[in-house]
């Protein structure tokens, strides 16, 4: 066989978020387009905001010699000022264009800094339900991703994160607002989580990073706020990118940054801004760089997300389902009616409905639904919801 044994597993336990995507192209082939309530994959369907075409166009207008050249590996310096700025008003702390790089994605940003932190067989934990490719991510850098389950309101578990750390433990990531839960941990739990890496650190002798994943900031609905990290957690490393928030996943442009009081910081950004080109990023795109720079202080018009929120728990309070309302992000979380979430999935598949089995994310017995797609979509599946439920409980 050509390829790797490890690859050979890796396929076989790939993303069931794509799974179910190409199962969608299947039917809409087969039925039309129109016909399937495709909710599998996250990805944004509410358009860039309007100053965006037009910082594309004055971007692309610009003939200065050596704007699609080589650049520093971390990225243009003034593109990282821009976002440096915005980034002290969120966070609560003076960021300097240094302690911050670009990055191909939020993606990039969690390859660059597992690159950085891991030696072989060192451990990170992850928080169940999460998004898949934090295992991948992990293991492309020597490590093993430790899971650890969220309670029953998809909150942190502080004791059982207590319970998973030990001398091998690097970091934690945590997503917030959530993939695929729609929670937004608050601020207290986040503060004592840190105090939590720092006990544990200094009994090892060691630095336990916490690492949010923060694509979904911006999406959030009823007033939600979600807490500045670096003012909570002194060892804390932030990275997100513009993919949800400008609806632009397919450019792949993000960022990291490292606290600027962070234990080893300057060993750290420099092992990362290294990390950047021996991945074979190099630097993040350089087009995408200089239009986002301009656009730090706007996004996409999130009110479309929060009405669709209401439509589909509507939808779907009415017919039975178990689910906590989502405070961000454009997921929902619903327990199945029974056990078996693929069996599940399948059968809302017979009603050309497609969702993603919650095992997929660690969280067998739920499933995922994306309503980044259309109202009449989401109105069009009622029927469908509710013939499988009512399928599931004979």
């Amino acid at each position: 066989m050509a390829i790797s044994e490890k690859m050979k597993q890796f396929s076989a336990q790939s993303s069931w978020i794509r799974k179910m995507f190409e199962e969608g192209a299947k039917l809409k082939i087969q039925y039309g387009a129109d016909q399937v309530c495709d909710f599998s994959l996250g990805n944004p369907d509410v358009p860039p905001p309007p100053q965006f075409r037009e910082i594309l166009q004055e971007t692309a207008r610009d003939t200065t010699p050596g704007q699609h050249s080589y650049m520093p590996n971390g990225g243009l310096p003034w593109v990282r000022e821009a976002i440096a700025a915005r980034m002290s008003t969120e966070q609560g702390v003076t960021i300097d264009h240094g302690d911050l790089l670009m990055a191909c994605g939020a993606a990039g940003a969690l390859n660059v800094v597992m690159k950085a932190l891991l030696n072989p067989g060192e451990e990170v934990i992850v928080l169940a339900p999460y998004f898949v490719e934090y295992g991948f991510y992990i293991d492309n850098h020597g490590g093993s991703a430790v899971v650890v389950h969220t309670d029953g309101e998809f909150n942190l578990d502080l004791p059982a994160i207590a319970a998973a750390i030990t001398e091998k433990t690097r970091a934690i990531i945590i997503n917030s607002p959530n993939n695929p839960t729609g929670q937004v941990y608050d601020g207290a739990a986040i503060s004592a989580l840190g105090d939590l890496l720092e006990e544990v650190g200094n009994r090892f002798g060691s630095t336990i990073y916490l690492i949010s994943d923060e694509p979904y900031r911006k999406i959030v609905f009823d007033g939600c706020v979600v807490p500045p990290i670096f003012q909570l957690v002194r060892n804390s490393i932030v990275l997100s990118s513009f993919s949800k928030d400008l609806s632009l996943p397919g450019e792949r442009i993000g960022y990291l940054a490292v606290h600027p009081q962070a234990d080893d910081k300057t060993a750290l950004l420099d092992a990362m801004t290294l990390a950047t080109r021996i991945l074979g990023f190099v630097n993040a795109p350089a087009f995408m760089q200089r239009v986002v720079a301009e656009l730090q202080d706007v996004s996409s018009d999130t009110s479309i997300y929060a009405r669709r929120r209401e439509l589909f728990c509507s939808l779907l309070a009415d017919i039975g389902y178990q689910f906590l309302a989502p405070k961000g992000a454009f997921y929902l979380f619903p327990k199945t009616p029974i056990d078996d979430d693929v069996r599940f999935c399948a059968l809302l598949q017979e009603e050309k409905i497609l969702a993603v089995p919650g095992r997929g994310f660690g969280s067998p017995g739920h499933m995922r639904l994306a309503f980044c797609t259309d109202d009449q979509v989401i109105a069009r599946s009622a029927a469908g919801f509710k013939t499988a439920f009512d399928r599931a409980r004979e």
